[in-house]
């Protein structure tokens, strides 16, 4: 028998080992992906439209900005707290953007809100870079809010207004505020042409800001950002980040040679299987990737190389250190809110896995060859795993399947809403829902939490944030994951 097939089955055997969990009902990937997007309209803040299909929220933070003379109003909660960290909700738009482009022909009805969920997000950040010269980067003041549990509606923490300059850099948020505007601009082009160049133009303007004045964000701002969004890798992969989704929109050749120029110097071959809001490394290697192995870019050949790495060092079986799988089958890495990673790396396995079977390519891993239906199938299993294919018979998105976490440690779902409890909840006074055992009042259809830990075991209980709480990064590629599994269920 040849040896690439021979290498095929024994990865084929090995995953079974490492993915025990299958129980053969098959999912509705098309309810979930329209509940991964629904989740977004529980997120928002600023005012509400008329078509708010999450009627328990209401309009809230109508000021913010206020206190710096601008209008910061909009934009989307991270998590389950209610402060507007920029940095996390452009990666949200950027992974948006990314999974439209790439899964569009998959989310059928479905593309409607899923275009309403990135414009949410684009809209607050043009308003975040409208000034000259000055980038907004959050709104709320982290440890005042923190240190209440209250609805977004009731909401009377300091809604401090913090922004990086030319004198206090942030090349990191701006970076990917780049990229997220860059990438939505491709969404948009064919649907409303003067909001795709608004958006690109203002791209192409806050990348020269962020490269022209560089520097970290946490390092500008470490007192308000540290220790919830600091970043811990550096601004240098945000810098390609962004070059590579300008050079995506805009096909100009100075944002290519702006790669080629940089990609030591910003250290692109830097921690290849690390992907989220914080470290852009591996999105950076898989979204160049398509252009070399299309044959339209054999200068960037080396960004090939590393995907290839990062898809070697992920595979079930591999020994590497920041890498494991539980035995349940689940990807777990170092860390607050394991499923973030679930759900980007897969997309990433997904992504690639295309990429690699328009251009008739495998990668190959030492004595074994990762095929693209090969990495479809890991990506699978790791939304299949999300939803309820695991040891606790558990689906981890809140309203799917009959068994999903009811106790998610999220604000304006644990706190009664306001057609139910007129009269305003205080700051302490929400505690009691905090620690209360009953479930949510409020479902947050939709959410996906942090996820099981290593061993799969999952506490329902609002106190452990790590594993309760929902963010809008874990879902935001679990969208294109979940429309490409909805017209390729088998």
């Amino acid at each position: 028998m040849a040896p690439k097939y021979t290498s095929l089955i024994f990865l084929f055997l090995l995953l079974s080992s490492f993915f025990p969990y299958s129980f053969g009902g098959g999912h509705d990937y098309h309810d979930a992906l329209r509940k991964s997007i629904l989740f977004f309209e529980g997120q928002r803040s600023g005012k509400l439209p008329p078509d708010q299909r999450i009627k328990w929220r209401r309009d809230s933070a109508l000021h913010d900005g206020a206190s710096a003379g601008v209008d910061l109003t909009g934009g989307y909660y991270d998590a389950g707290d209610n402060v507007k960290f920029v940095f996390p909700m452009a990666f949200t738009t950027t992974l948006l953007s990314w999974s439209i482009i790439d899964f569009k022909r998959n989310i059928g009805n479905e593309l409607g809100n899923a275009v309403k969920a990135v414009k949410w997000g684009t809209d607050f950040l043009l308003k975040a870079t409208a000034k000259e010269g000055v980038i907004y980067v959050q709104v709320g003041d982290a440890f005042s809010d923190h240190s209440c549990w209250e609805r977004p509606e009731d909401m009377d923490t300091l809604r401090t207004v913090y922004k990086i300059d030319e004198n206090h850099p942030g090349s990191d948020v701006a970076g990917e505020i780049a990229a997220a505007l860059a990438a939505a601009s491709i969404v948009f082009r064919s649907l409303d042409a003067s909001y795709s160049n608004l958006l690109l133009d203002r791209a192409v303007k806050v990348f020269d800001f962020a490269n022209r004045h560089r520097g970290a964000y946490s390092s500008s701002l470490h007192s308000a950002v540290c220790p919830f969004y600091c970043d811990f890798d550096g601004y240098q992969d945000e810098l390609l980040w962004g070059a590579a989704w300008l050079h995506k929109a805009t096909r100009r050749r100075q944002y290519r040679e702006y790669i080629v120029k940089n990609e030591v110097i910003l250290r692109a071959g830097d921690t290849i299987n690390e992907f989220g809001w914080d470290n852009k490394h591996a999105g950076i290697n898989v979204l160049i990737s398509k252009e070399v192995l299309m044959g339209k870019a054999p200068d960037l050949k080396s960004f090939q190389v590393n995907a290839d790495a990062f898809i070697c060092s992920i595979l079930p079986g591999i020994s590497h250190p920041q890498v494991q799988y539980s035995p349940g089958g689940l990807i777990v890495k170092p860390g607050v809110c394991n499923m973030q990673h679930v759900t980007s790396l897969s997309f990433l396995l997904l992504t690639y896995s295309n990429y690699l079977s328009h251009a008739n390519h495998a990668v190959p891993c030492g004595s074994m060859t990762a095929t693209p239906a090969l990495l479809k199938h890991i990506a699978k299993r790791q939304v299949d795993y999300i939803l309820g294919d695991n040891p606790q018979r558990m689906s981890y998105m809140v309203g799917y399947g009959p068994h999903y976490p009811l106790r998610i440690h999220h604000r304006g779902s644990s706190v009664p809403s306001v057609a139910a409890h007129s009269a305003r909840i205080g700051c302490k006074e929400g505690s009691r829902y905090f620690f209360s055992p009953n479930p949510n009042p409020n479902r947050l259809i939709g959410a996906v939490v942090g996820g099981p830990n290593l061993t799969d075991s999952f506490p329902d209980a609002r106190p452990f944030f790590q594993e309760s709480e929902p963010t809008t990064y874990v879902n935001a590629p679990l969208v294109g994951l979940l429309a490409y599994f909805s017209a390729h269920p088998n």
